[in-house]
């Protein structure tokens, strides 16, 4: 009978989770990138993975369909923190959430359109900056919106900057620094406590001491 349920997203989250959870005893029974299942067992009895795309985790955690997860520190700004904990930052997928426009550009003077994925965050950034600023959603290709004519900003994770530089734009202002953090259900937090704690304590320890035996 499983106990934990673990979510997590594939990409650079999972990559650099999945050594800190060995540290703590938990490891998939399968390679999850050769396959296209998305619940996975673990060495752990009674602990699974779920694989999810990285915006839905908050969510499964928040209604308890998982106990835990990992999710960038972006995605939980935009998604609200209701129902959810957040015990432990993981430090990990390190990143910044900025804003960009086109190279050499004026800074935007009155009304301005910002295309983003991270909409609930960049309104609330404007608003404080006391700046006008109306949201274009968009799920991808954010660079393109400003060369288009469509934005004259974006809100964007940067990494390296060399995207952002590929398509004639660059950063500007740092809305947050963003690393992935560990979430818990606040109910499982409650129900599931003696489960719970120590894997925490664990991934902690994992995170202080990287490389050794868990």
């Amino acid at each position: 009978m499983t106990e934990l349920t673990i979510a997590l997203t594939k990409g650079r989250i999972l990559k650099e989770t999945l050594p800190l959870l060995a540290q703590a005893g938990i490891t998939p029974l399968e390679d999850i990138d050769a396959s296209r299942k998305l619940v996975f067992e673990t060495s752990r009895d009674g602990v699974r993975l779920l694989i999810l795309r990285g915006s839905d985790v908050p969510t499964y955690v928040q209604h308890g369909a998982a106990d835990l997860g990992v999710s960038g520190k972006d995605t939980l700004m935009e998604h609200g923190g209701d129902g959810l904990y957040e015990p432990l930052d993981l430090g990990i997928a390190r990143c910044r959430l900025m804003t960009a426009a086109i190279t050499g550009s004026p800074p935007s003077t009155g009304r301005i359109r910002v295309a983003t994925k991270y909409v609930n965050v960049a309104r609330r950034y404007y608003a404080e900056q006391g700046r006008q600023a109306d949201m274009i959603k968009l799920y991808g290709a954010m660079e393109l919106a400003p060369v288009m004519g469509l934005a004259d900003e974006i809100v964007d994770i940067v990494d390296t900057g060399n995207t952002l530089k590929a398509n004639g734009l660059e950063s500007r202002e740092t809305i947050a620094d963003i690393s992935s953090r560990v979430i818990v259900n606040r109910i499982a937090m409650k129900t599931k406590h003696q489960l719970i704690q120590p894997l925490l304590t664990q991934l902690g320890n994992a995170v202080s001491n990287p490389g050794a035996g868990g």
